[in-house]
């Protein structure tokens, strides 16, 4: 081996060492930047003929595990989609009041038939009838609160949508210029690891507020699958998926008929195609659990309305003074049924007149499965008249419309404003057992999303962790490193140095 030849090689080793050094530092100094994972370099023997040329270290690149971070980024799109819901929902939740402390509307419901009970003690009592009046005012109140937070809640639910199709659509965005650049710096025989690390980053935000599945290029380009089967097209500019604003109403519902707009990509309504992720999540709330807690609050509050109406009693009415009718489909416009839950007030003639809380304001025809006959009380008729507290007690408050025949059951099939949903539960025949329920469902429904998003996050924290271990930057690892490379530096150095005092011996030599 000439001295050429060994100075060439041992420069080579200091260029290799160099290269390596850059690159430790490189990943120490971006251990804690979101999105990085570590880079090496191979070395690369060099020769030609059978003779040694030296050493080269490669570009550097990642150690990525493909499946663990899509497997990271799905649990991401768990957690962001159970929070979302536990967030929504505890609003509602919250409304109800805490368990236990008498502000549910089961709570209120069972108040008023206590004060119809003390009522039914002294019929005459006019302070009685003041407190019976008060805690029928404060049902109603409770209706029109959680109704207007469902309200509240749904039209959240289709806001947040809309952010999160901008997100979608900034996100597809930033994923195509970063592909369009790592296949440009591919095709120049560029490292593209750094490019790759952002490309990742986005690609884990994206999955948060929709779930996608890449599928990556000999090329450096990507292929994104959404949950649903369609392929988002990755452009740099222009949204791919458009969705527009709405004022929610109760009769609001997305699909034929509906007034809720759809969800495009590409001409085509992906909105039920959507599943998973912020907006997936967005999606399911607005069109299928809020509906129908909406759905079974109406169902409710026009059950007791036309419970103590059909019993001789009209305590409830809506807001231009009307009664739904139960007997028809919740979604008929006819039954008065949809957004009842907003509008149930104290009817005026009671407000007005206590005395028809012990009198009954109508006469009721004896029909036969149906309430027996009823004759209110007259003007001058006995104070201590109980007919009507009875009826309203046993009857309109319990599970038997006369004796020996139980209601008609509350609708648990064909709700919602199209009259696609149904309750999770079989109705009890009780209204105020019905009321007890809605808050125990929509209870374990938040705790539900919250054990959700605790299982989620769990996972992803786990996924994260072993992420980390096998791409992420060990700092100790790293300056363990460093020192062997310090060392292996000095090492050329040195035989650099001893070649270079070779060839000047031979030059003095020569002279």
């Amino acid at each position: 081996m000439s001295i050429d030849l060994a100075i060439s090689i041992a420069r080579s080793g200091l260029q290799a060492t160099q290269r390596a050094l850059a690159n430790a530092s490189q990943n120490i100094t971006n251990a804690e930047t979101p999105g990085y994972t570590r880079k090496t370099g191979a070395a690369e023997s060099r020769t030609a003929a059978g003779m040694p040329l030296g050493v080269r270290l490669g570009d550097a690149r990642r150690e990525v595990d493909q499946a663990l971070l899509n497997e990271r980024d799905s649990r991401g799109g768990e957690a962001a989609a159970a929070k979302v819901r536990e967030g929504l929902l505890s609003g509602i939740e919250a409304l109800q009041g805490p368990a236990g402390a008498g502000q549910t509307l089961g709570d209120a419901i069972a108040a008023l038939q206590a004060s119809l009970t003390s009522l039914r003690g002294a019929p005459q009592e006019g302070g009685l009838q003041r407190v019976a009046l008060n805690a029928a005012r404060e049902v109603a109140t409770r209706f029109q609160d959680l109704a207007a937070g469902v309200a509240d809640a749904r039209q959240q639910a289709h806001d947040g949508m809309l952010r999160e199709v901008a997100e979608v659509n900034s996100g597809l965005r930033e994923v195509a210029q970063l592909t369009i650049a790592i296949r440009g710096d591919r095709s120049r025989g560029l490292s593209t690891a750094d490019l790759e690390d952002r490309r990742d980053l986005a690609l884990s935000k994206l999955s948060q507020s929709l779930p996608v599945q890449p599928l990556h290029q000999p090329d450096g380009g990507l292929v994104l699958l959404a949950r649903g089967g369609f392929a988002l097209p990755l452009e740099p500019e222009g949204d791919a998926i458009t969705a527009a604003s709405a004022d929610l109403g109760e009769s609001s519902f997305h699909g034929t008929g509906g007034d809720i707009p759809p969800i495009m990509l590409g001409g085509a309504d992906i909105t039920r195609q959507l599943g998973g992720g912020r907006l997936g999540e967005y999606v399911a709330l607005r069109d299928a659990t809020l509906p129908r807690y909406q759905a079974e609050l109406d169902l409710a509050a026009a059950t007791l309305a036309t419970r103590f109406e059909q019993q001789g009693l009209r305590l409830f009415t809506g807001t231009a003074g009307q009664m739904p009718d139960t007997s028809l489909p919740y979604n008929d416009p006819a039954s008065r049924q949809m957004g009842f839950a907003r509008q149930i007030r104290l009817a005026d003639a009671v407000a007005g007149n206590l005395a028809l809380l012990r009198d009954g304001t109508h006469a009721v025809a004896d029909t036969p499965g149906g309430a027996t006959g009823f004759t209110p009380n007259p003007p001058d008729g006995p104070a201590g008249f109980a007919t009507l507290l009875d009826r309203v007690i046993t009857h309109s408050l319990g599970e038997t419309v006369r004796p020996g025949v139980t209601w008609p059951p509350i609708a648990s099939g064909g709700i919602g404003p199209d009259g696609s949903l149904s309750s999770p539960f079989i109705p009890p025949r009780a209204i105020t057992d019905y009321a007890a329920t809605l808050t125990g469902v929509q209870a374990a429904d938040r705790a539900a999303a919250t054990a959700a998003l605790e299982r989620a996050e769990g996972l992803k924290a786990g996924m994260e962790a072993r992420f980390q271990r096998e791409s992420g930057v060990d700092p100790d690892a790293e300056m363990a490193a460093l020192i062997r490379l310090q060392n292996a530096y000095a090492a050329n150095a040195r035989v650099l140095n001893t070649a270079q005092q070779m060839w000047e011996q031979l030059q003095s030599i020569g002279r």
